[in-house]
């Protein structure tokens, strides 16, 4: 059928717009009638010419998927059914990519498809943890209450996401700049100071000396350098995507020195926000166990979850295994070995997941003050000493003229 845009106003005078499915301009009109919504504007919609090229169509993003959750959640408690409430949702989509996924996921619906397996088949916008959630909130008839409590937790792996990348992110930019200023003096802005003191002759002061054969090395090795880093970038690449190299990686970003404890706070507060969520959903331990592993993100957190699951199956408790693998503090594992006792865990774990949550914000706020001055101070010294090292022959001259 074809597909009609449409303008209108609710009962509230509010204006409306969006995209509908039916066979005729009249159809459209009925259904937004039967929505209490009077059209003012109905036309069909012009097509794509990229409709078909994948790499240019925009991605569904996290924020796409969370609006999807809340507004899909407040229908059904408003006692819509699902087949409406994905309706709804697709006419009002506006990025053109989730539209599509979700008219399939309509119309897998409609063939009679659970909600969970037509989400199944798009991994990239909804994750195992995401269509395990929802299988448990269709077979407990609480589908409203997980899509909440889903909304609510990917908006806070969110806010941890982004905390890290901006952590992350200063750093490198600074470094970055750094290295592209230091290259424009050594290969641009050194020669012309050469060329100078050649015309003055006599010997350089040392460290004007050092830089100049600095930038003669560089100026001579550039293209070689280039290339060898972009060799190594590729080799990194290929390292880390085989099982052993990206083992190794992980196992040694939780041991740095400063973003080390960072990285574990993070890891902790997702383990504990993911299994609370799942466990309060009514989805047994051991599966969730298996799709936390899944969604870990760091191989040597990954494997401590697989040994916490098969210690389990062996009839042991979570905390015995976790306080083993010497990846999750002690007192989380105390509070947990808490839980398990009282048969509060998934509160427990959610109370854990708060506090690291903190941590983390209080973590990356540490680690935010204490790079600035260092970065600040390192780029003074580098830029600094060049700028000194170029100026002191024409102190040298100025005092013997002087003098």
């Amino acid at each position: 059928m074809p597909v009609y845009v449409w303008k209108g106003t609710n009962r509230q005078g509010k204006s409306q717009k969006g995209e509908m499915e039916a066979a005729s301009e009249d159809g459209v009109r009925a259904s937004l009638m039967r929505q209490k919504i009077t059209p003012t504007k109905i036309k069909p919609k012009p097509k794509d010419i990229f409709e078909n090229v994948a790499f240019m169509q925009p991605k569904v993003t996290q924020a796409d998927v969370i609006m999807f959750c809340r507004q899909f959640s407040t229908m059904i408690d408003a006692g819509l059914p699902i087949i409406q409430c994905l309706d709804i949702l697709y006419s009002q989509q506006e990025n053109p990519t989730f539209k599509k996924t979700l008219k399939e996921i309509k119309e897998a619906v409609e063939s009679g498809q659970t909600l969970a397996e037509a989400l199944k088949k798009y991994p990239n916008s909804f994750d195992n943890l995401f269509v395990n959630m929802v299988a448990a909130g269709e077979a407990g008839g609480i589908l409203d209450t997980i899509l909440q409590r889903l909304s609510a937790y990917m908006e806070k792996a969110a806010k941890l996401k982004s905390q890290v990348k901006g952590a992350m992110t200063y750093p490198a930019i600074t470094m970055a700049v750094a290295v592209i200023v230091v290259a424009v003096i050594m290969v641009f802005v050194i020669p012309v100071f050469e060329a100078m003191f050649a015309d003055f002759g006599g010997a350089l002061p040392a460290p004007t000396q050092i830089v100049v054969n600095l930038s003669k090395f560089i100026r001579g090795q550039i293209v070689y350098m280039i290339v060898g880093f972009a060799i190594f970038v590729y080799a990194f690449k290929r390292f880390i995507a085989t099982q052993k190299g990206r083992a190794i990686v992980d196992e040694v970003s939780l041991k740095l020195p400063i973003f080390g404890p960072l990285l574990r706070r993070v890891a902790v507060a997702k383990f504990t926000r993911t299994m609370g969520t799942m466990l309060s959903s009514g989805v047994s331990i051991l599966e969730a166990l298996e799709i936390v592993a899944k969604t870990a993100g760091n191989v040597t957190v990954e494997k401590a979850i697989y040994k916490t699951r098969s210690g389990i199956a062996e009839g042991r408790t979570m905390s015995d295994p976790l306080s083993e693998s010497g990846v999750f503090p002690p007192m989380v594992c105390q509070m947990i070995s808490v839980g398990e006792s009282t048969g509060a865990l998934d509160a427990m774990l959610g109370k854990i997941a708060d506090f690291y949550d903190e941590e983390v914000d209080q973590a990356v706020e540490n680690l935010t003050s204490a790079i600035e001055p260092v970065m600040m101070v390192f780029m003074g010294v580098i830029i600094g000493g060049l700028v000194v090292s170029m100026y002191l022959p024409i102190f040298k001259m100025a005092g013997a003229v002087g003098g």
